[in-house]
This record gives structure tokens, sequence and C-alpha cells, in this order.
């Protein structure tokens, strides 16, 4: 093992680029409605293109790098990521812009997986905590950096390029990290072990049945379609599980129905993300549509937020070391605090001043949840449940923070008295959601042994936690 000299800077970077497109293009949606001349439904279908790709391939990829190597499948996502990420900025209508991005999609639900396979894999046992510690934080800070760097790059219109400079940002460091993989450990997939096609099919469809509805409901005031597709979702994930058992070569190893911490972890990290990112998204709605920020200015009052949350990052491995599962309970509920505050602050001259330094709490809070989570969680999970783990945890985002946003604008658009109102309810649904993450998390306990592996190893002296 190299410890991650190379490993960790290829595969966070690639992480960064990916999770970043998931947000990014929700702040350019209206110049590309006007650059593109697209109706309100292509440009909800270019914003949920990416999510729905991504979500609906977590979990086969995880296996699909079981089996041919996780090196492999990391080339071949980044690669479709970059491919994708070109035609997106170069798209001469709204439909080659709609493939485009399911492409940029399939390309990281291809990569997610591999990128926590690799870490536990190639990282020695007593740097992996602070190595898993860093995966989280870089994903809670990219799910953030979203608005702010598409809302700089709109506002600084470089070469004229107006919103295709969102698209492109990503392409320099996707092309980084695929020549970089060139220094990633090889892995040898299991040849005889096979690929559950079935099952792969089930997980597709019921997690794409889910997602669309979602991007695209409330848009077109929930017709009967959405409501057929949640049942579609239901019925399919619903024969996924009570078939796994009876799978010779399951895509989700059945152990993890029955090991807690597995369990309460993929729970409380979609819990988690059915806050933030919607917060986040109301957040700049509210600034812009409602207050008449502009464009840059709405994105960096974000900015305490994010910063905040790289400082909280950073913090997480010492004092998940000292507190223990402490450490996510007070987190999220410095989250609903932050949440309440604003719901009061937000809509007054003086109030919109006190709340940056309430969005820098909430933004340490942030990383400090998103850089433990992971780690310890993943530390308290063993045998081949880890293995199908590193597929369930990005899906619980990617599905939690779908349908965190449905919700939550659910909530902000319901008749309300004036906009400040709406935005009240709004934090009040964020409140809830972080109480719930916190009362998840409780339950969570230290435990001694080693993290996960998936093939016999020393122990190790770092810690887990276990449900």
């Amino acid at each position: 093992m190299n410890g991650g000299r190379f490993l960790l800077p290829v595969v966070l970077s690639a992480t960064f680029v990916q999770l970043l497109n998931v947000t990014i293009g929700q702040i350019a949606a209206p110049a590309i409605q006007s650059g593109l001349g697209a109706g309100p439904g292509a440009v909800q279908l270019v914003l949920a293109g990416y999510t729905l790709a991504y979500a609906c391939l977590l979990i086969t990829a995880a296996r699909l790098g079981d089996r041919y190597g996780y090196r492999r499948l990391f080339v071949l996502g980044t690669a479709v990521f970059t491919v994708g990420s070109l035609t997106c900025a170069a798209a001469p209508g709204a439909g080659w812009l709609v493939a485009a991005r399911l492409v940029q999609g399939a390309g990281s639900g291809l990569v997610a997986p591999q990128v926590l396979s690799l870490i536990r894999t190639g990282i020695s046992p007593e740097r992996r905590p602070r190595a898993l510690a860093l995966y989280g934080a870089t994903m809670g800070v990219a799910s953030l950096a979203g608005p702010l760097v598409g809302g700089l790059l709109l506002g600084a219109d470089l070469f004229g390029l107006g919103w295709r400079a969102v698209f492109l940002v990503t392409v320099p460091v996707a092309v980084v990290s695929l020549a970089g993989a060139a220094l990633l450990p090889r892995t040898r997939g299991a040849d005889g072990q096979r690929v559950d096609w079935a099952g792969a099919a089930l997980t597709t469809t019921g997690f794409g049945a889910l997602v669309l509805p979602c991007a695209l409901g409330r848009e077109a005031d929930w017709p009967w379609w959405t409501w057929a597709s949640f049942a579609v979702a239901a019925a399919t994930l619903t024969c996924f599980v009570l078939t796994l058992r009876h799978r010779p070569a399951p895509l989700v190893h059945p152990s993890v129905l029955r090991d807690g911490t597995a369990r309460r972890g993929v729970l409380l990290v979609f819990v988690f993300n059915a806050g933030v990112p919607s917060f986040t998204y109301l957040l700049f709605l509210h600034l812009q549509s409602a207050l008449g920020y502009p464009v840059l200015s709405a994105a960096l009052v974000s900015a305490p937020f994010a910063a905040a949350a790289v400082l909280g990052s950073h913090a997480a491995p010492a004092l998940s070391r000292r507190l223990g599962p402490t450490v996510l309970t007070a987190a999220a509920l410095v989250l609903a605090g932050m949440a309440l505050v604003l719901a009061r602050l937000i809509g007054t001259g003086p109030g919109r001043l006190v709340a940056l330094p309430v969005l820098a709490a909430g933004g340490a809070a942030f990383g400090l949840f998103t850089a433990a989570v992971f780690a310890l969680v993943l530390a308290g999970v063993r045998g081949p449940a880890a293995d199908s783990v590193s597929g369930l945890l990005p899906t619980a985002q990617q599905l939690g923070g779908s349908l965190g946003v449905t919700t939550a604008g659910l909530a902000y658009f319901a008749p309300a008295d004036g906009a400040n109102a709406a935005f009240g309810h709004a934090m009040a649904y964020e409140a809830a959601v972080f109480v719930l993450t916190a009362l998840i998390a409780l339950p969570l306990r230290r435990t001694g042994s080693g993290p996960a592996r998936s093939r016999p190893g020393p122990p190790s002296k770092t810690h887990g936690w276990t449900a």
C-alpha cells in the first residue's frame, strides 16, 4: 500500500468535479434557458438528467468494480464524464444538452463507488480513517461549491462563454484525474464472479422512477405519471430487496440487511442529505427570486458556509476520536439551530449581516458531519457488507438530495403570507430533518475494531462505530 500519496489527490479531485456538477447547473438554469431558447421542461431535464443517470448506476457500478477492477472502472467513468462535459459546453440545443448531461451523470455513477473501494483497498489501515474523512469532506464541500462556482463564472462571463463555462470548468480537473489514474494501484477483478443483471435492471428502474418525478413533478404540477412513477419505484425496489437472498450473486450482499451499522449509516446519510442540498438550493432561490440579489451576490452570501465547512472537516478526525458519535448529533443540532435562526434573520436588512456568522457556524457543523460520517460508519462495517456499502452510501446521498429538494420546494412554494413566511416554512422543514438526523445518530456507539476490510489483514488500532 502506498499510503495514499498519489491515490487520494487523483480520486478526490475526480469526486469533487463530479459532485460539483450535481448543483452547479442550478444557478445557470436561467442563462441556459435564454441562451438556447429552451422551455422550462427542457431546462428541468438538463438539471435532472445528471442526477438521474448518476443515481441509477451507483449500486451496479460498485459490483462492476468488484468484477472488472476498480481502476479500470474509474478510468472508464472519468473518460465518459469528460466527454459528456465537453459535449455539454458545445451543445447547440437543449436536446443535445440533455443527452450530454445523461452521459456526464453516467460517467460519475461509474466512478463514485470505485473511489471508496480504492481508498479501502489501496490505503493502509492506520491512514484510512483520515483518508475517509477527507473523502467525506470533499463530498460535502463539492456539493456546496456548485452554486458558488457557478455564480462566479456567470458573473465573470469568461471569454464570453456565458453558461458554457459552467461545464468547461470541470474538464481540466477531469483530464488530470484521468492522467493520474495511471498511478492508482492495479486491482484484479474477480474473474469467476457473476454480475446480477436482473438486480441491476431492478435498481436502475427503481431509482430512475424515484428521481425523475422528484425532479420534474412540481414544475409539471404533479400529473398522473409522477404518481405512477413513484408506484413503479416502490414496486421494483421492494422486489429487489425481497429477492436478495435468492440470487446467486446479488448486487448488494444480504449481510448488509443484518449489519446494524450499515443500515443506520445508509439511513443517516440519506436523511442528512435530505436537508443540506435543499438548504443551499432554497437559500439561493430566496435570495434571488424574493430579495432580488444578483447571481454573484447570492453566490457570495454562501461563502461563509462553504469556507467554514472546510475548517469543520479539517477538525473532524480529532473530534471524532475524542467524542465518538456525539460529533454527529451535535453537528446536526447546530444545523437545525442555524435553519431556525435564519428563518428570522434573512428577511431583514440588518438581519442579513447577522446571518453571515450563523451561516458560518452551520457550515462548520456541516463539514464536521460529512467528514466524520463516511469515515466512522465505514470503519464499523466489515466483510462483504463493506463492498456493498461503497455503492449504497453515495446512492443514499443522491436519493436523499433529490427527495429533499422536492419536499423543501413544496414547503417553500406552499401558500404563505409573503416570501419571508415561505422561507420560514422551508427552514422549519430543514430544522426537522436535522433533528431527525441527530436522533438517528444517537444509538451509534464506539467500537475498538479496525476499519472494514474486504480481505484478511492485520488488526488495526483505529476505531469505528456500531449500532
